[in-house]
Parts: structure tokens; sequence; C-alpha cells
């Protein structure tokens, strides 16, 4: 069975860095491209970085420069680097494959705030 177990969130204040992981099992996923969510209160859950299997990364402009998306592919594990953080980063972070699986994790949450 597929599963992501996602960590490394946490309180920080404005400014800050936190580097979420988003270890994947049940397969290997070396040949997918893989994806950082994130879902605020009240809000949609948006796309904040996606890393292809060749390794091009994309991002919205909300988070260009700021974050960084890479992957372990012996690890079967992605990694997003978050600098330059701000309130407005302030969610539950996900990871997925894209096309997206149906099973999600449980999300870390990520809290900006002084």
């Amino acid at each position: 069975q597929v599963q992501f177990v996602e960590s490394g969130g946490g309180l920080v204040q404005p400014g800050g860095s936190l580097r979420l992981s988003c270890a994947a099992s049940g397969r290997t996923f070396s040949n997918y491209a893989m994806d950082w969510f994130r879902q605020a209160p009240g809000k949609q859950r948006e796309l904040v970085a996606r890393i292809h299997s060749g390794g091009s990364t994309n991002y919205p402009d909300s988070v260009k420069g700021r974050f960084t998306i890479s992957r372990d592919n012996a690890k079967n594990t992605v990694y997003l680097q978050m600098n330059s953080l701000k309130p407005e980063d302030t969610a539950v972070y996900y990871c997925n494959t894209y096309p997206p699986y149906p099973y999600w994790g449980q999300g870390t949450q990520v809290t900006v705030s002084s």
C-alpha cells in the first residue's frame, strides 16, 4: 500500500527556515514526479513545488526563490527546504506523486509567527 509520511514542520519566526521530509513507501517512486502541497485553514490545497523524475523543478511565484524541492531516490524521500518564511506560509504541508495517488499522508504543520 502506498504511504506518504511527512515530517519536519514546526513553529518558526518570520524569516526563518524549515526543512520538510516526505518518506514514501509501497512502491518505487524514482520514475514519478513528486509534489509538495499545502493547505491553510479555510483554503484549498495548493501546489508549492514539483520535482520531475529527471530532477527539473517547478514553483509558483508565491514561493519561487524561497523554497527548494529535492529528492533522494535511494531513500524514496522528497525534501522541501523553506527559507525566508512568511506568516502566509502557515499551513499543513503534504506530499504526493504527480499525478496524485488517492492516498494522502497526515501532513506536517508549519506555523510562521512571531
